[in-house]
């Protein structure tokens, strides 16, 4: 985004403003991830709100990342990319299976209840729409899109 709007940046002064709002917000995404990963690291590992037990579960929560961020320089970037995938598959694909099965399934008697503007178009859409984003994340982490 920098360097797309730099060339229309008038001076300094906004490219500064565009560089802080950028780096503030990596800054707070990062923060709202890792905090809530680190509450499911402790409760997974079953590590308790102690003081050892919290630099457990920093070490289990920020170590491999930092190992990974040391060997893998880019890696990041891939990553981010992959979690995208994931947010498509969650919040397109498994929605749209859900209200296809609970339509049809043990629920198919109480169909009204799985009733949504646009009827079954919808639901197909969404989850053509999903399968189309995998496919282009897949075909452009393989390389064959342009730009990637």
């Amino acid at each position: 985004m920098l360097v797309a709007l730099s060339p229309v940046a008038d001076g300094d002064v906004l490219s500064g403003w565009l560089t802080a709002f950028a780096n503030m917000a990596v800054i707070s995404s990062f923060l709202g991830v890792t905090l809530g990963l680190f509450d499911f690291v402790a409760d997974a590992a079953g590590l308790d709100d102690t003081r050892a037990g919290r630099r457990n579960t920093a070490l289990l929560t920020f170590g491999p990342p930092t190992v990974a961020g040391i060997l893998f320089p880019n890696g990041f970037i891939y990553a981010i990319g992959l979690a995208g995938l994931c947010a498509c598959i969650w919040g397109a694909l498994i929605p749209a299976l859900a209200v296809r099965a609970g339509r049809r399934g043990a629920y198919s008697n109480q169909a009204s209840q799985f009733r949504t503007p646009g009827g079954s178009g919808l639901v197909t859409a969404v989850g053509i729409y999903g399968v189309l984003v995998g496919v282009c994340w897949c075909l452009g982490s393989l390389g064959f899109l342009p730009g990637s």
